[in-house]
């Protein structure tokens, strides 16, 4: 089928743009944001998935308020609908919205479900150029679970979040996040069986996106059991001109610089899978090496963005259009759950070495399911030490 987007010189295949190159089920297009006041106060992130060969498309967005209080809790709106044919129609699911205003540059959310609580309008602006990852691949047995490019990019926030009926205004240089954009095959939807088990159950994944004032850092490592891993980024950013504004006197954001190597060191809470203390080491090509330093101050569940949902799980058909909400108050009673355990935790974050002595705030993203010898955990979801 033509759809709009044929009009454009963007084809990779010899077929329609509506057509992808093959015929997986678990084939996605994705957009990922989050973003954070530096008081902490207040966390969102919103999740927007296509899943063409299963005709569904979904979108998420939840937020966290007073995360660091008794009073904490998160606040979720989910949305699901049949994929349009025309990528052109794409941008919105149910009462979520997503704008692209200058791609890589600015891009626009707008929520409008007061029904669940939540309301929102939120530009995001630039403060770095985009990262493109290195490729993910992962094939357990004959079988690719993971073929996928995505992009990591850091900006400021703009607009306001309504929760229940309070605004929440965010002037300019006050919040700061990160996105992503991934497409490929990874799985989604519906589990699926796989046949004769090849592989223990086992995925091991940290991601830690931070914004320091005049520049941004990025990490991530995925590792099988043993901890050989299959997949790492190491990157450092500098911000258009410190500001984090994105205004009209930036200066275009330059190339991050990609690290010679990374590693780092991880302490469990007892008890859980969830990081007490957390350090990275980043060894550039040139010059002195830098460690950085996390301090998790309160958590975001993925799954309040579809990440394991029960009920709204990434690619699941929900029928022609359909929303809901739902809440919890943090911290959650059993953190072990499977659909807890994929987690962010918003961090406090502090340099030294080559980058100087800085401090900064992130996310450090953890979802540690199944055996994992170097760090102690067993069993699929058996808190450490357990």
């Amino acid at each position: 089928m033509l759809s709009s987007f044929d009009d454009f010189p963007v084809h990779q295949t010899s077929h329609p743009v509506a057509q992808t190159a093959g015929t997986d089920l678990n084939h996605y297009d994705r957009y990922f944001f989050n973003g954070y006041t530096k008081d902490t106060r207040l966390f969102f992130a919103l999740a927007m998935g296509l899943y063409p060969n299963r005709h569904v498309a979904d979108a998420h967005f939840s937020v966290v308020l007073n995360g660091r209080t008794v009073d904490a809790e998160q606040i979720n709106v989910h949305a699901s609908r049949r994929a349009p044919l025309d990528r052109a129609d794409a941008n919105k699911v149910g009462p979520i919205e997503v704008e692209v205003i200058d791609p890589l540059n600015a891009l626009r959310l707008a929520i409008d479900a007061p029904e669940h609580g939540l309301r929102a309008d939120l530009t995001f602006v630039r403060r770095s150029a985009p990262i493109e990852e290195p490729h993910f691949f992962n094939q357990v047995g004959q079988r690719v679970v993971m073929d996928s490019t995505r992009m990591t990019q850091f900006g400021g926030w703009e607009g306001w979040v309504e929760v229940d009926g309070e605004v929440i205004d965010l002037e300019a240089g006050e919040t700061v996040g990160s996105r992503d954009r991934s497409w490929g095959v990874r799985p989604v939807g519906e589990p699926a069986p796989t046949g004769a088990p090849v592989a223990d159950p086992q995925f091991y994944w940290l991601w830690a996106p931070l914004n320091f004032d005049t520049f941004s850092t990025h990490f991530d490592v995925n590792e099988y059991f043993d901890g050989k891993r299959w997949h790492e980024t190491g990157f450092v950013s500098l911000a258009n001109n410190g500001n984090g504004n994105g205004d009209g006197d930036d200066a275009v954001a330059a190339q991050a610089e990609a690290m010679r190597s990374v590693d780092y060191r991880i302490g469990w809470q007892p008890g859980t899978r969830r990081a007490e203390w957390f350090e990275i080491d980043f060894v550039p090509w040139n010059g002195e090496p830098s460690t950085i330093k996390l301090e998790p101050l309160f958590d975001f569940h993925m799954l309040g963005i579809g990440y394991g949902h029960p009920e709204w799980r990434h690619g699941i058909w929900k029928g022609e259009l359909a929303v809901g909400g739902d809440r919890w108050r943090l911290p959650v009673e059993d953190p072990n759950a499977p659909h807890h355990m994929h987690i962010q935790s918003i961090v406090r974050a502090t340099t030294t070495g080559g980058l100087g002595e800085n401090e900064g705030l992130g996310t450090l993203e953890q979802l540690a399911f199944g055996r994992h010898d170097p760090t102690g955990l067993t069993g699929l979801n058996t808190g450490f030490g357990q």
